[in-house]
């Protein structure tokens, strides 16, 4: 018997939407990046993008649990020597409540050729509006 290896085109791409109002960021953000990546399907292939695309909405109303909101920091670089910024996480679920998301989901993700390709197919908005609705998503359960 040989081994099966999924081609992208083989395997039909499912669009789901998540409502993130009252979740957990953390499990929240497993469960996207193993439907992104598509480990709930039965032909998963590791080298191969076999996920599903996926609609966040309320990222806004994400919740942190324990002394995250002020002790979490985000970092990133200007590129200048000594220019590094940070921004807790209260600030940035104000200024950028999809980022907050999008970075844990990036950090679950591989650090491969993949990943830019796996993320594309996130969808993220701070409300509870998404301009998906000809794709017909189906809710997930998180």
């Amino acid at each position: 018997m040989k081994t099966y290896l999924a081609k992208p085109k083989e395997v039909p791409a499912k669009w789901w939407v998540v409502d993130a109002q009252g979740k957990v960021l953390g499990r929240v953000a497993t469960r996207i990046a193993d439907t992104l990546r598509g480990k709930n399907k039965p032909a998963f292939t590791p080298h191969t993008d076999t996920g599903d695309f996926v609609v966040v909405v309320n990222a806004e109303k994400i919740r942190l649990t324990g002394k995250k909101l002020d002790q979490k920091i985000y970092y990133r670089s200007t590129g200048y020597v000594g220019h590094l910024k940070s921004t807790p996480a209260r600030k940035m679920l104000k200024q950028k409540p999809e980022d907050v998301l999008r970075l844990a989901v990036k950090g679950m993700l591989p650090k491969n050729k993949l990943r830019p390709y796996i993320l594309k197919k996130l969808k993220i908005y701070a409300g509870p509006e998404h301009p998906h609705s000809a794709q017909k998503p189906e809710p997930m359960s998180v």
